[in-house]
């Protein structure tokens, strides 16, 4: 709560964002997520081991926003503890079991899809809840803590990691974007370590939040204290301060001088940066506190909140009402069944998700073939491409469409790439693009029992040794409900 103003902790179109953005993101570039992986994965190993006095026993765990699940799998076999690993997106989950054939670990956790704001397990069940670069998705983060809570054993601890502290100094001029598509000025900035003093929020927010993750980039350093303090006994801090070049590295060493306890405190609340907290919630852990072979037990229906059972095909079954989830690749998808329902509609008519198979009975024309590779399918367009889709529920619909700008896209004589999409004969929006990378196009649509969408890029470009036309790439379009904004 804001003002007095109740404000939503998520909503539903984030909700749908994620899993779009995490089913192709978490393995799309299979060697370059491996590689990030595996040094997140040092760096928090390294930072949990710093704590351990504190923390204690870890297991059983839960990791809340698992992504693909590889520091659940670095705590199984790094740490030797049982534990879940939880994300709301399922193929993010499913995708990320290639890491442990890939880094041959022995143990997996159990990998869940669900939500952090109401997570499928009892009162008082664990020991331990992690979340790593997640809590800044929501708008109410005293909400995801109040679960977190929830869930969490007497002397149990809540362990957060990577969390963004809002930066003081900064002229807040523009919202700067990720390495990857930095222009040539913004990138010498970042080196020199003065581009943090001219930009709002995190670098790179605009970015996700252009995909529909919306941000909360208002926790000051205080903020989080006060918010720890509120819920949990005690606690233990690291703050990681930005020295991107000398334009940070020397305010950075200033600040700490001045302090009188030498420490970064200052540093954090002026240059931002990120906060790890490990947080230990009141009372004595109660002996025999284990997740074992039947790791059921420990959950509950996320309809009606009775517990599970596990069948002989290990599908999990509510014991008092019929929610039911199948072991699909390895993953349960244990997010309540209306949210399931349409954060998970398969190959319906309203969708063209190019990683489901079938998808192509409704494309009409123009592109050409599936290419990609994990959740991150697409196909490529040239000058046009024409495809089918249906509402399945009559609200004004909302068109969303994702795509990715190549280089090459730039580097056609000075021409401004463009994209334009036209409903049943008339234009719904036509968008400049102004970075290579990811995009995502939305515009609202005029009611009607189908709608034929026709795709049109500029400029095209022909690749070496490859013939086609080519112009941008397609990954998804599908129809949203209109009152499911880009921004949430």
């Amino acid at each position: 709560m804001a003002g007095g103003e109740i404000v939503e902790a998520q909503s539903f179109s984030v909700k749908r964002a994620q899993v779009e953005f995490h089913n192709f993101a978490s393995l799309g570039e299979p060697e370059r997520a491996k590689q990030v992986y595996a040094e997140e994965n040092y760096r928090r190993g390294a930072l949990i081991k710093n704590h351990l006095q504190f923390t204690g026993g870890l297991g059983p765990f839960l990791e809340i926003g698992a992504n693909a699940g590889h520091t659940s799998y670095m705590l199984c076999n790094e740490f030797g503890v049982d534990g879940y690993a939880l994300d709301i997106s399922a193929d993010s989950l499913r995708h990320g079991i290639a890491l442990q054939h890939e880094w041959g670990m022995e143990r997996a956790p159990v990998r869940l899809a669900g939500d952090a704001l109401q997570l499928p397990f009892k009162d008082e069940s664990l020991g331990c809840v992690l979340a790593f670069q997640m809590l800044s998705q929501f708008m109410d983060i005293d909400a995801v803590f109040l679960e977190v809570k929830r869930v969490l054993a007497p002397g149990g601890v809540f362990i957060f990691a990577e969390e963004p502290l809002k930066r003081k100094l900064t002229f807040s001029l523009y919202r700067a974007p990720y390495w990857d598509t930095m222009k040539p000025w913004e990138r010498k900035l970042y080196e020199w370590g003065l581009l943090g003093y001219f930009v709002r929020d995190v670098i790179g927010a605009h970015q996700e939040e252009s995909f529909g993750i919306r941000q909360n980039h208002q926790m000051t350093l205080h903020r989080w204290h006060d918010l720890t303090l509120r819920h949990f006994a005690a606690h233990e801090y690291e703050m990681f301060v930005p020295e991107r070049g000398w334009g940070e590295r020397v305010v950075k060493k200033a600040l700490i001088r001045t302090d009188r306890q030498r420490s970064p405190w200052r540093a954090a609340r002026l240059l931002g940066g990120t906060l790890a907290a490990f947080l230990k919630k009141e009372g004595v852990r109660p002996e025999g506190l284990e997740q074992g072979d039947h790791f059921q037990t420990l959950m509950r229906c996320p309809d009606c909140h009775a517990g599970l059972r596990r069948e002989g095909d290990e599908s999990l079954h509510c014991e008092k009402c019929s929610y039911a989830a199948p072991n699909e690749g390895g993953v349960y998808n244990l997010l309540p069944s209306a949210d399931k329902k349409e954060l998970y509609p398969g190959d319906r008519q309203d969708v063209i998700d190019f990683s489901i198979p079938g998808h192509e009975s409704k494309l009409t024309a123009g592109f050409y073939d599936l290419e990609g590779v994990y959740g991150n399918k697409y196909r490529w367009i040239a000058g046009e491409a024409e495809a089918v889709l249906k509402p399945v529920n009559m609200v004004p619909q909302r068109m969303r469409l994702r795509g990715h700008a190549h280089e090459n896209l730039f580097a056609q004589g000075g021409k401004s790439p463009w994209v334009e999409v036209l409903a049943n004969g008339a234009s719904v929006g036509r968008w400049d693009l102004d970075r290579t990378g990811l995009f995502v196009l939305e515009a609202d649509l005029p009611t009607a029992d189908e709608y034929k969408l026709k795709i049109l890029a500029s400029p095209v470009w022909e690749p070496k040794d490859d013939a086609r036309p080519l112009t941008v790439t397609i990954s998804m379009l599908r129809l949203v409900p209109r009152d499911s904004p880009i921004y949430g």
